[in-house]
């Protein structure tokens, strides 16, 4: 069984959406989440985890010796990463969630006020990932979202798994649009090809979309994508 442990100071945000739709469904059958009060290691009579920056400045720092504590309640090293969400560290992706999901389980910090004593993120050989380009307010939310990706990707979790093989920043490329009933909307009718019932001709526009929505909408990706392919070419052709 997959599991996930969460240190933080609002466990009752666990399971939250995870409790419903597939993941919830799959919860405590095909994997496992706990989630730890770090302010359980608190110091003194309020439970104090923070404290002013060192240098000055504004806002509370998670102190180092708390959350070392927190994570070394864990026991001996499972061989689960230790990941901190934090807008500081290196950009989620999709090859790294299906590293995570493909493993037994992962360990999430979720920071808070200004962050995390860098000390223990570096005494403890955390694991740095930011969800966005974006500050929130503390790193829960940014664990649901990680927690999510990787749930759906574990085996018997989605009904039909190749769903799961054709999605947006596999081989670098964003998914090709959806449509479905009604055949016309507002105006709006379904593509020709959708409607050919040839099988190889779906294929290829839905490759060609997949590339040209891509190159337009994210060019990071394009690059990327162009970079990896020989001479420009990919196994449905031309690149367009």
């Amino acid at each position: 069984m997959w599991r996930a442990t969460v240190l933080t100071l609002y466990p009752a945000m666990f399971p939250g959406p995870l409790g419903h739709a597939l993941a919830g469904k799959a919860l405590g059958r095909l994997w496992d989440l706990e989630a730890r009060d770090m302010r359980e290691h608190g110091l003194g009579v309020h439970r104090a985890v923070d404290d002013t920056p060192a240098g000055g400045g504004p806002g509370m720092v998670l102190r180092a010796d708390v959350v070392a504590a927190a994570i070394d309640a864990l026991g001996p090293d499972d061989g689960h990463p230790r990941v901190l969400l934090t807008p500081r560290g290196a950009p989620l992706t999709q090859a790294r969630v299906r590293a995570l999901a493909a493993g037994p389980g992962v360990t999430l910090l979720c920071g808070r006020f200004e962050g995390v004593d860098q000390r223990v993120i570096e005494a403890r050989r955390l694991e740095e990932i930011a969800v966005g380009d974006v500050v929130l307010s503390g790193g829960e939310s940014a664990a649901l979202l990680l927690l999510d990706a990787c749930v759906r990707l574990l085996p018997g979790v989605m009904g039909d798994q190749a769903s799961g093989d054709d999605e947006s920043f596999e081989g670098d490329l964003l998914e090709h649009p959806h449509y479905t009933r009604p055949r016309e909307f507002e105006g709006r009718g379904l593509p020709e090809a959708l409607l050919s019932g040839d099988h190889k001709a779906i294929a290829r526009w839905r490759a060609m979309r997949a590339r040209a929505d891509t190159r337009t909408r994210r060019p990071d990706l394009w690059a990327k994508y162009v970079a990896r392919t020989t001479a420009g070419v990919d196994k449905a052709g031309k690149i367009e």
